[in-house]
């Protein structure tokens, strides 16, 4: 019996039957009990092999992502020992980006166990204005969590998914979404406070889990993933743009460089390779270097993908509405999406495609800014399809002016 259970395919096939069981209604100490029969050790690579089988025999990437919490608790007990020794090698690398997502982690954990849970058994025993500040207060800070999922979904999984580990990052976006609108959604509850302290209390409850349960899965198979997946110089880039997006309760501890990478000397050599050049246009010509500038100059954001779907350009204004980072440059523009909006990315592009429209708009309102979102259809001089354009500006400036101005200020 041993020898089957140590047999990898057949311990997959095992773990998808799980997963079905679950799925089918079984409860979860009867899946634990089998798991404890069968399975001795789960690596990360095989919840990876078995979510991405799963999807591609039909079942909905919501049903998986549904799913998600319960089989992690199925597998904590056996994979948190594999993944112990790696995940603290990375507690001693400061700096790696793995190494900063796990202080996030602890940060976070500190937080759910202190601040927050006091505040929430405060305000259990009594809803007064002062414990419902208190308790909105620690959902501010709970907040922060959004920067560090979103280096997690904007610099992490596109790494991922160029080498087609798709499945997990797909589910774990969802869930990462569904934590950030319950976030939102229990702030609101409270800003908007009618005596429901029941309903409060167990869906931070349940917010609070969810937040655990994503640490686990993180620093248990996704972290552990990508660790055996990224090249150094994959890392580099992850940790120079991180930056960009920001962190979580807490701030790098230093600045990593691998020895084996002399990145100073391989800017300079990427920088002298790539000299810029001269670009003639129907009317008029500029050197490379005034294309960029210009375009970084304009007042709104702009994306382009091509007629393949893939990203090939994004200005760098100094207001970017939306995040972008270089890792999204050649990834399929579906994949920069969370699942819930797919569909509606892929009815623009087969509109635009088929020659139906030629332009999309919608808008949307971001705190104190109006964001007004449009989408072109760019075409040759035949009309041929080249790609779409993304343009998306704040118009809340412009919805604001009033009367002229004919004199300079």
């Amino acid at each position: 019996m041993s020898e089957i259970i140590n047999n990898r395919e057949y311990r997959k096939k095992v773990l998808k039957e799980l997963i079905l069981e679950l799925h089918d209604g079984k409860s979860v100490e009867e899946v634990k009990e089998r798991f404890a029969e069968l399975i001795e050790g789960v690596s990360a690579s095989e919840i990876s092999e078995m979510e991405a089988a799963i999807i591609a025999e039909g079942m909905p990437i919501q049903e998986v992502q549904r799913l998600c919490d319960v089989h992690a608790s199925v597998f904590k007990g056996s994979i948190e020992d594999i993944h112990k020794a790696e995940m603290q090698e990375m507690d001693k690398t400061p700096g790696h980006p793995l190494n900063t997502f796990l202080m996030e982690n602890r940060e976070l954990e500190k937080l759910l166990k202190g601040q927050l849970k006091d505040a929430l058994n405060s305000f259990a025993a009594d809803d007064s204005k002062d414990n419902i500040n208190r308790l909105t207060e620690g959902l501010n800070l709970l907040w922060d969590i959004d920067k560090h999922y979103s280096r997690k979904e904007n610099l992490i999984f596109p790494y991922l998914e160029k080498y087609e580990i798709t499945a997990p990052p797909k589910v774990m976006w969802g869930v990462d979404d569904e934590i950030r609108a319950e976030i939102k959604g229990i702030k609101i509850e409270l800003g908007n406070y009618r005596g429901n302290k029941e309903e409060i209390v167990k869906r931070l409850e349940a917010l609070m889990n969810r937040v655990n349960e994503m640490i686990f899965k993180e620093e248990n198979i996704l972290f552990p993933m990508c660790k055996d997946t990224l090249t150094e110089d994959e890392w580099i880039i992850i940790m120079e743009e991180s930056d960009e997006i920001g962190y979580c309760l807490t701030e790098p501890s230093g600045i990593w460089k691998p020895q084996r990478v002399n990145v100073e000397k391989k800017d300079k050599e990427k920088t002298s390779s790539e000299a810029p050049g001269y670009v003639k246009f129907g009317a008029g010509i500029l050197r490379a270097e005034e294309i960029e500038s210009l375009l970084n100059t304009l007042p709104f954001d702009m994306t382009f993908i091509d007629k393949d779907d893939v990203v090939k350009y994004f200005s760098q204004g100094k207001e970017r509405i939306f995040a972008r980072t270089k890792a999204v440059i050649g990834r399929s523009v579906q994949n920069c999406h969370p699942p819930a909006s797919v569909h509606t990315v892929e009815k623009i592009l087969h509109d635009f495609k088929a020659g139906i429209k030629d332009h999309e708009d919608f808008w949307i309102k971001m705190g104190d800014l109006f964001v007004y979102i449009r989408y072109f259809a760019v075409r040759d001089s035949k009309g041929n399809y080249m790609g779409t354009l993304e343009v998306t500006q704040n118009i809340k400036p412009i919805q604001d002016i009033q009367g002229e101005k004919r004199l300079l200020s």
